[in-house]
């Protein structure tokens, strides 16, 4: 089996435009998550949310924008980045085309222009939609896209699996360069469901946060005594994946190897974790990777902010982790950039690549009274500078029992 490159990555999110300015920010512990009124047909009322200041007439002709939904320009804007850092644009020097694949996830897909139909429909009364609707609200837009985009012509699929979407997405990829399917994926997820029927019918679950009295921007507390749920939010990620000879013979700037990935599904509950089913997943990724629990030296964690989740994940941590579970430094990312559902699991990836390149570790943000039953190193409020750090797991678990986690090696 082959090894696999990770040589660019490229991110868009509400605290920052581009990968730098993100880790950054997740360093910082700088919030972008804010409380913004929205206007209901009930009437107007602050939600919390992790929206992104976005211009797309910035990034695309008028003419282009005309088919495409804000998930599909969110991943293409984070993809440019990603191809600009592995040395490939309009040629992809040293690679074929048709060996060059994509692969993405996406929890809800087009959600704003499906909500913009309904609108047109229902409220409007209009007697015929858009024509271009369809291509605008289909999961598989983006990988349509970004293949367009760059002209690539290998391997394309879409993943929607809810919160685990763009990590199952990436570790797909990833067996299809490791058993030799592609040498070369466009990796990734975009999420854009900041409309007012998904926000309704989240909360409707009682699942999202409440303001917090330090203010909105601190109101997504994973592993905290007071938490009250999570924050939704926007965004994409994507990196490039390689096989690794063809890298390094193409002169590529390697900056992690992916080394391992599993999923696992809990036939559980709907919403309902189990930590047996997630300690799985975590299991045979380190099996996959060919490495001890010992060996990672960080877990950027799933970590929502919910009160069932976190004491979940927690469990499936030490059940993993065992006596050195304790001495792990874990965090949660989404105290800043809130839950981009289908995109969280390649931003928080990304981050645990930057990560493992600096040695800088990103604290929980606004972790000032833990949750006794989440005692584990959650990497309180600071970031930590460490030494030697080997390899990296990320971790993401869905609604629905879908578990994903990836692990990256230091080069």
């Amino acid at each position: 089996m082959r090894r696999v490159a990770i040589t660019g990555l490229g991110v868009i999110s509400t605290v920052g435009l581009q990968s730098n300015a993100f880790f950054e920010s997740l360093l910082c512990a700088r919030s972008g998550i804010r409380a913004i009124d929205v206007d209901f047909p009930t009437g107007p009322e602050p939600v919390l949310m992790g929206s992104i200041d976005f211009d797309p007439e910035e990034h695309f002709a008028k003419a282009k924008l005309l088919t495409m939904d804000r998930i599909s320009q969110l991943a293409l804007v984070a993809a440019r980045e990603a191809m600009a850092q592995a040395g490939l644009g309009s040629e992809l020097t040293g690679l074929q085309a048709d060996r060059f694949g994509v692969s993405v996830g996406t929890g809800s897909g087009g959600a704003s222009s499906l909500e913009a139909a309904y609108y047109a429909l229902l409220e409007q009364k209009v007697a015929r939609l858009r024509p271009m609707t369809v291509v605008l609200a289909m999961h598989n837009a983006i990988a349509a896209h970004l293949s367009m985009e760059f002209g690539l012509k290998g391997p394309s699929s879409t993943v929607s699996n809810a919160c685990a979407s763009s990590a199952t997405a990436i570790g797909d990829a990833f067996r299809q360069i490791r058993h030799g399917y592609a040498d070369a994926m466009l990796v990734g997820g975009s999420d854009a469901l900041l409309t007012k029927g998904t926000i309704k019918a989240w909360q409707a679950m009682h699942t999202l946060a409440k303001v917090h009295a330090d203010g909105a921007e601190t109101s997504c507390r994973p592993f905290s005594k007071d938490r009250s749920g999570l924050v939704l939010s926007e965004g994409a990620a994507m990196l490039v994946l390689e096989d690794w000879d063809t890298a390094k013979k193409r002169g590529a700037n390697i900056l992690a190897e992916l080394a391992g990935y599993a999923s696992s599904t809990d036939a559980h509950h709907l919403t309902q974790p189990e930590a047996q089913g997630q300690a799985r997943a975590m299991s045979m990724a380190l099996k996959d990777a060919g490495l001890d629990a010992g060996d990672i030296g960080y877990l950027n964690a799933h970590g929502t902010a919910t009160d069932v989740g976190d004491v979940v994940e927690t469990n499936a941590i030490k059940l993993v982790f065992k006596g050195q579970a304790q001495r792990l430094p874990i965090s949660s990312t989404k105290a800043v950039h809130g839950h981009a559902m289908g995109a969280a699991g390649a931003m928080e990836f990304a981050a645990s690549v930057m990560s493992l390149r600096s040695g800088q570790l990103v604290p929980t943000a606004f972790l000032q009274t833990p949750d006794e039953r989440c005692d584990l190193d959650y990497i309180p409020l600071e970031a930590r500078q460490v030494k030697n750090l080997h390899a990296v797991m990320s971790n993401s678990f869905a609604f629905g029992g879908s578990n994903a986690v990836l692990i990256a090696k230091g080069v």
